[in-house]
């Protein structure tokens, strides 16, 4: 069986809070985890630039740099890079083949089996290793506490902004979510937070003073207002000055003193990092789906943002850079998303047209979108104009051909992103 059809068998949500299957892999694999030298990375919204920005910052400064992040936009490999370089095909099958028995003995033995990111986490642990990377920066699936990527035991823990979602899973309020962001924390380590909403502030600094970690605790006095030049946003973030950063919105700027913050430990803890690779890794960086400029004429812009916070820094990012510019919107969630509020959001923009799709044709049980037809009805409950529905590829060519004149936005999932870009494609000399 190809590599590929057995990972599709398995289940790609998330099960039950346990982390007893990577707990059950980690001691069968010989605790590969133990063997590195980990940046553990959670939160609601932020996680991947803070991951981009940190590993492409560490690379600049000649180290080996494991990254391992969710979700991906075009493959599976993305998900295991180092130097920014995917796991190939043969080193994947090669670990999948290593993973099998005790995938199989697990199962044979316990009635939840064991789900696509279980087995991926383990995998990137092993390949780590096998690579002698010097640093790996690791990102979490969901949450943080029963997340499985918390078998890590991590130099240094980043927690990024904290909103309302996978409410079903992480608790119904802010305070339910930052505990599990929370977990991440662990014993005689040190952690990097931007100062929020006091009851999430107290949940991390009383989390760090039971487990004597060393709380680094960012606040917005720690930076200056962004000014733009030639495509980067500038600031100054305490003693660093005129930091630039290649990553649109003011969101990234609070990402990127993390990650100036992170770099300061690190640097304590005697990795040498220069001036020069930091500023050239802030310089270079580039994440896809998040902002991300994917065609010309007309200007149609990628983002996967799709909860409430997501959405409120895209809308600010918007207006940043082109609220006096026409704009057309491609909408599409997943049922998982609270859609209700993500279009009750993007409403606010009076002057836009809305098209609303089902998402992509390659649907399975985690890609699963809410109908367009529910979204239009949601749509309705603000405005009666300028509002459509069609399939994805309908609306991108329709975008093409039609408004040349915009700025086209396609929002609301990541899922999404390889069928844009290959639909974009389409009648094109590439």
């Amino acid at each position: 069986m190809k590599t590929k059809d057995y990972l599709a068998g398995f289940y790609k949500g998330t099960k039950g809070p346990t982390l007893e299957a990577i707990e059950y892999f980690m001691e069968k694999l010989d605790y590969p985890q133990k063997k590195l030298n980990i940046v553990h990375v959670a939160g609601t919204n932020g996680k991947g630039s803070v991951c981009e920005m940190l590993s492409t910052v560490l690379e600049q400064a000649g180290y080996l740099v494991g990254e391992f992040m969710s979700p991906h936009v075009i493959r599976f490999h993305e998900r295991i890079r180092v130097n920014h370089k995917e796991i190939s095909e043969d080193e994947l099958e090669k670990l999948t083949n290593q993973m099998k028995p005790f995938v199989e003995s697990y199962n044979q033995t316990h009635d939840v089996k064991v789900t696509l990111f279980e087995i991926e986490t383990a995998m990137a642990f092993m390949y780590f290793v096998k690579k002698e990377c010097d640093i790996v920066v690791l990102e979490t699936g969901l949450g943080g506490l029963v997340d499985c990527t918390n078998v890590a035991e991590p130099i240094v823990s980043m927690i990024t902004s904290i909103g309302y979602d996978h409410m079903d899973i992480l608790g119904n309020t802010i305070e339910e979510i930052a505990f599990q962001k929370a977990g991440i924390i662990k014993k005689n380590s040190e952690t990097i937070f931007v100062h929020g909403e006091p009851s999430v502030n107290a949940i991390i600094e009383e989390t760090c003073k039971k487990k004597n970690n060393v709380l680094h605790e960012i606040t917005k006095n720690d930076w200056t207002t962004p000014t733009y030049e030639e495509g980067y946003q500038i600031f100054d973030y305490k003693d660093q000055k005129q930091v630039k950063i290649n990553l649109k919105g003011a969101k990234q700027v609070e990402n990127a003193c993390m990650v100036l913050e992170a770099i300061s430990v690190l640097q304590n803890k005697g990795y040498v990092i220069s001036k020069e690779a930091i500023e050239q890794g802030l310089k270079k960086v580039v994440h896809k789906a998040r902002f991300e400029q994917i065609y010309e004429n007309p200007t149609i812009i990628f983002d996967g943002g799709h909860n409430e916070p997501a959405i409120r820094n895209l809308k600010q990012t918007i207006n940043q850079y082109y609220q006096n510019k026409k704009k057309v919107y491609v909408v599409s969630i997943l049922q998982t998303k609270d859609y209700k509020t993500v279009v009750k959001e993007l409403m606010e923009d009076t002057e836009a047209i809305f098209i609303f799709t089902n998402g992509t044709k390659q649907q399975d049980e985690v890609k699963c979108y809410v109908k367009k037809e529910d979204l239009y009805a949601e749509a309705l409950k603000y405005r009666t104009i300028n509002l459509y529905m069609s399939s994805l590829e309908e609306a991108l060519q329709t975008c093409k051909r039609e408004y040349k004149d915009r700025i086209v936005f396609v929002v609301g999932s990541f899922y999404t992103y390889k069928e844009v870009i290959e639909n974009l494609k389409k009648g094109e000399n590439v």
